[in-house]
């Protein structure tokens, strides 16, 4: 199951840092970790996990338990410009940076092996 959340207004850089801590894990490892993590990045991520976990379990009828990572990836979004006035006249240019997060689950076997 896939899962896209769009729009986030964290920079791509920060999320994946978050990303990176929980790709290891299985999502429900993952939620968990993410709930006691203290980086506001955390919150979109976990609630990006936790709606590819509904629609694993909702819409193809999948246990949680056999779900694992297949993907997690963070994406560029569209950057907002700004600027800030500066003396002289002038302006210093901020880059607003949004994200995309794309969350895709698998299942997995743990059956014994023959």
């Amino acid at each position: 199951m896939k899962t896209i959340q769009r729009y986030i207004r964290t920079s791509p850089r920060k999320l994946r840092l978050v990303a990176d801590a929980v790709r290891a894990l299985s999502p429900e490892q993952a939620l968990l970790h993410l709930k006691f993590t203290s980086k506001a990045a955390a919150l979109p991520m976990y609630k990006a996990i936790k709606q590819a976990v509904s629609n694993a379990k909702e819409q193809a009828g999948l246990a949680v338990g056999k779900l694992a990572f297949k993907t997690i990836d963070i994406m560029d979004g569209p950057t907002y410009k700004r600027f800030q006035p500066v003396s002289r006249g002038m302006a210093h240019s901020i880059m607003k940076r949004t994200s995309h997060i794309r969350v895709e689950l698998k299942e997995v076997n743990n059956g014994p092996k023959s």
